[in-house]
């Protein structure tokens, strides 16, 4: 756009991969910060805020709203993303897609007592060393870390598996299919 603003592109259609937008919601605390972690609402692992691009908001403006949207979060976000992660999304359908996630830090001001996803999902204001090391994606543990400019010693570093492939998943399910129809078969023979 030639006015300055930043172009909201949305996700991608068909069998590509996806695009979502977070915020890593961050509030001064004594001398350092802390970061919000929320709860997945299926897996229940620990994530930041973040949801699909909405056509009517920009990306960061999209980001800030599921800040709002899943943990009551008001606050003032950067407009452009300090960077992104990947992670295996599982669909309803139970395969898998891959997605990238662009990243907008936002300066928590203010909380809610009351919003759209309360009950749905678990918040903690954990230190950022607590906050990499609970989160499951590495490229997400990574960006904290890079964001609240610390290391993270190796033995801190839990050992992670990487994400399965979609192949893998998908083979995973057909796995779990013919186990459970040749169970069958040998019950009825």
């Amino acid at each position: 756009m030639t006015d300055g603003t930043v172009k909201q592109t949305g996700g991608t259609k068909g069998g590509g991969k996806r695009r979502q937008v977070a915020a890593l919601p961050w509030r001064a605390q004594g001398a350092g910060l802390e970061i919000l972690l929320v709860s997945s609402r299926e897996t229940r692992r620990w994530v930041i805020p973040k949801g699909w691009p909405m056509k009517d908001r920009l990306d960061h403006q999209a980001a800030a709203q599921e800040a709002y949207e899943e943990a009551g979060l008001d606050g003032v976000i950067v407009e452009t993303p300090f960077g992104d992660y990947e992670y295996l999304k599982r669909l309803k359908s139970g395969a898998g897609r891959l997605v990238k996630v662009d990243v907008y830090p936002m300066k928590v001001t203010g909380e809610h007592a009351t919003w759209p996803e309360k009950g749905q999902r678990t918040l903690r204001w954990v230190t950022p060393v607590e906050a990499a090391l609970a989160v499951q994606e590495p490229e997400l543990r990574a960006l904290i870390a890079r964001f609240a400019q610390i290391d993270l010693p190796a033995d801190e570093r839990p050992q992670t598996a990487p994400a399965p492939t979609p192949m893998l998943v998908a083979l995973q399910r057909l796995r779990r299919r013919v186990t459970v129809l040749w169970g069958r078969a040998r019950r009825r023979g």
